[in-house]
Parts: C-alpha cells; sequence; structure tokens
C-alpha cells in the first residue's frame, strides 16, 4: 500500500514530465522516419526508380550518424542538462525532415538528407527524455517510462492512415512536410512549458549549472568509464544488436510485406496501423511488469513470441486473422525494447551518468536497427520474397532474449551522503574550464 500511495505521488508531480516526454519521443527521431518510409517508399519508387534496398539504405545512413552523434548527445545531457539539449534539437529536427520533400531523384541527397536529420535530431532521441522521467520516478519507474516511451506506438498507429491520406490528396512532398512540422507545432511548446529534469527549475544560467553538478555529484551509480568497464555493459550492447534488427528489419518493410503475402489497398493500410496499437500495449504493459518482476525474465517472454511471428509470416499464405495476429506479437516487441532498455541501464549502472551509458547502448541498437530494412530490402529486391530475412529476425529474437537472461540481479548502488556530495560538487565544478 505505500509502495502504491508513493507511486501514485510521483504521478501527481512528474504527469507534465510523462507527458513532454511521450510527445517528444513520438514525434522524435525514434519514430518519425522508422514508421513513416514504408508508407513514402513505394511513392519515391514510382517517381524515381529507386530500389526498396536503396531507400531503406537511408535508415542506415541515419544509423551510421546516429552512432556518433548519440553518445556524444548523452554525454552533452549529462554536462548541460536534457531541457537544454531537448529544446535545441525538436525544431530543427523539425526543419531537417521537411528537407525529404526537397528531393529531385538524386539518390546522394536523399542521404544527404538522413544524415542532417540524424544530426539534428540527435536530442529527440529517448536518450534525453527518459533521463528525466528516470530522475523523477522510482516507484513507479517502469510504468512511466512505458507511458512516455508510448508516444512511438501513437504516432506508428496514426502515421499510416494519416500518410496515405497526404499522399493521396496532396502528394508525397506534402506529406514530408507536414510530418516535419509535427515536432514544431505539438512537441516543442509542450517541452518548453513542462519538460524539465529534476532540480532544474532554477531561473539563471548559473544557477542551473550548479544545480546539475549538486545533482551529478549526488546521483548514485557508475560513471560513464566505470560502466564500460563492467562485463553488464557489453552483455546489453551485443543483445539489442540482434533484437533492434529484428524488429527494425520487418516493421518499416511491413507494408511491402503484407502486399507480398496477397493483401492490397486499405487492407494494408488497416493491419499496419496494428503495429501502432500493439506498441502502445507493450508499453503499458511491459513497464507494469518489469516494476514488479524482473525485468530481462519478461523481456525473454515478450521477445519470445515476435520470433514466432516472424516464422509464420516467413510461411506465406496468410489470412486476415493470422496477419493481425502476427504484426500485434512483433509490435507489442517494438513496444517494450525502448522502456527496457532505459529501465535496465538505470538499475544496472544508477543514474550518474544516465544519459551518457543510454547514448552508447543506443548507438548499438541503431547498428541492428540500420542493418535490418536494408536487409529485408536487399531480399526482396533480390527474390521477391522476405521469407529468408523473416527467419533470420525469429533466430535473433530468442538470441538476444537469451543474452538479456545473463544480466543476474539488480545492482545496488548507496546513496551519497552530503559530505561526499559537496567534495564531488566541488571536484566536478574545479574540473570545469573557468
Amino acid at each position: 500500500m505505500a509502495a502504491d500511495a508513493k507511486g501514485a505521488g510521483e504521478f501527481k508531480k512528474g504527469w507534465p514530465i510523462v507527458m513532454s516526454a511521450m510527445l517528444g519521443i513520438g514525434l522524435g527521431l525514434s519514430p518519425l522516419p522508422f514508421y513513416s518510409l514504408g508508407s513514402l517508399a513505394p511513392e519515391l519508387a514510382k517517381e524515381f526508380g529507386w530500389g526498396f534496398a536503396q531507400m531503406m539504405g537511408g535508415l542506415s545512413i541515419m544509423t551510421a550518424a546516429v552512432l556518433i552523434a548519440s553518445p556524444l548527445i548523452g554525454l552533452l545531457a549529462d554536462r548541460i542538462g536534457v531541457r537544454q539539449v531537448v529544446l535545441i534539437s525538436v525544431p530543427l529536427f523539425g526543419l531537417s525532415f521537411m528537407t525529404f520533400a526537397l528531393g529531385n531523384g538524386s539518390i546522394e541527397l536523399f542521404y544527404a538528407s538522413w544524415v542532417l536529420v540524424a544530426v539534428a535530431g540527435a536530442g529527440t532521441l529517448p536518450i534525453t527524455w527518459t533521463r528525466a522521467v528516470n530522475n523523477w520516478f522510482d516507484v513507479s519507474k517502469g510504468l512511466a517510462l512505458g507511458l512516455a516511451l508510448l508516444g512511438t506506438g501513437l504516432f506508428g498507429y496514426m502515421a499510416k492512415p494519416l500518410i496515405a491520406w497526404m499522399i493521396n490528396d496532396y502528394g508525397w512532398r506534402t506529406a514530408y512536410v507536414v510530418l516535419g512540422a509535427l515536432p514544431l507545432l505539438i512537441s516543442w511548446p509542450i517541452a518548453f512549458f513542462c519538460f524539465r529534469d529534476v532540480g532544474a527549475a532554477t531561473e539563471s544560467a548559473a544557477e542551473r549549472r550548479a544545480a546539475e553538478v549538486a545533482r551529478r555529484a549526488q546521483s548514485p551509480g557508475l560513471t560513464f568509464g566505470q560502466a564500460l568497464r563492467t562485463w553488464r555493459f557489453w552483455v546489453l550492447a551485443f543483445a539489442f544488436i540482434p533484437i533492434s534488427f529484428a524488429v527494425g528489419g520487418p516493421i518499416p518493410n511491413m507494408e511491402n510485406i503484407l502486399k507480398s503475402a496477397g493483401f492490397a489497398g486499405q487492407q494494408v493500410v488497416t493491419l499496419a496501423s496494428l503495429i501502432g496499437l500493439s506498441v502502445i500495449a507493450g508499453r503499458i504493459i511491459g513497464g507494469w511488469l518489469i516494476d514488479r518482476i524482473w525485468a530481462p525474465g519478461v523481456a525473454f517472454v515478450m521477445l519470445a513470441a515476435p520470433a514466432i511471428a516472424c516464422w509464420i509470416i516467413a510461411q506465406g499464405h496468410i489470412d486476415a486473422t493470422m496477419a493481425a495476429v502476427t504484426i500485434i506479437m512483433i509490435g507489442f516487441a517494438a513496444g517494450v525494447e525502448y522502456d527496457l532498455m532505459a529501465f535496465l541501464v538505470a538499475r544496472y549502472f544508477g543514474m550518474k551518468s544516465y544519459s551518457g551509458i543510454y547514448g552508447s547502448l543506443y548507438g548499438f541498437f541503431a547498428l541492428g536497427a540500420g542493418i535490418g530494412p536494408v536487409v529485408f530490402g536487399m531480399a526482396y529486391d533480390k527474390s521477391g520474397s522476405y521469407a529468408q530475412p523473416l527467419l533470420m529476425s525469429a533466430a535473433l529474437f530468442l538470441i538476444g532474449a537469451v543474452l538479456l537472461l545473463c544480466l543476474g540481479r539488480y545492482r545496488k548502488f548507496e546513496p551519497v551522503t552530503v559530505t561526499e556530495a559537496v567534495a564531488r560538487a566541488e571536484e566536478i565544478a574545479d574540473a570545469k574550464p573557468a
């Protein structure tokens, strides 16, 4: 009862943080390009004659840029605060996403837009938003993270019919402009008024720096360098590569997978939209479960189901009901992945260097997510079938799930005393250039 009351108290104070994070993540770099490319790729293919592997290569280009940018953004967020990073990155991301509308048939220009989007939008990744959510919540950390990351599912559900409508009535270029405008018009104003980290409500720049120094000094956990020297960091890194490949491969190709299975028109849009709904369910149910049950065990169960789903789809000749069930299984896995990563970083490494550690692990996650769509696209261009990469994804889901079981018990970090905090704060302040 006491824990439930404390959890309710956390939400009473922290709901603006969760809401702004939900919108910021949902309209950020993580889902916006990922969920939109599957709907827009056929239009680009018709207009410019590009192959699916070429277009999915944009996600790989973005991944390469994210691999460099995400750890740097994480370290920057640890240094100057997540609010500052978010408020700069959100508008830059929205404007850069609009540059896709300038496509003229040059694949090089298309790829350049992907680089720009990745660099400008790195601050909109869950790295920044989940840092504040983790600091505001303890008892209900998993549920809060699940709700914050709900935005990816909401956008995934709404994106398919929205993009289909924009393409049919106004063309694919307008669709890109509208999608780029969403972060500017929705997530940035909400973040400006509602989003802040714990202890970051002071007014002056000097006070904000002092508050950040004090927070870093008092935060229990490992430093970025200490985390890199632990075996658990590398277990997580190598677990999330196959998991992100297995999730990231089928989702942006889902429309074409369904078309290859004999579905067409509105049925494809309806079935593909189920991804978003199942992501929402995965976020809420997964977040609730990892607050109560050992998170790697929850992950193992939730990642085994989509392995079965990929195997079923690979057999071909599925009806609408079976297609819906398998899509929901895959979407459910996509729903648990980000909040699982955020939860595991907090539980195994603490909050001292959360953003830097999360950013580095996200780089590994992005590696798999960037390679997966290209492998799927290449398989389709070569054979006209997705069977082989789907079977590969089934195996990779299981490999990643088993690796997570190796993490062992959560680590406990002793709170820092006031004396230690003051000494550490002075050390950090003295280390900064004048």
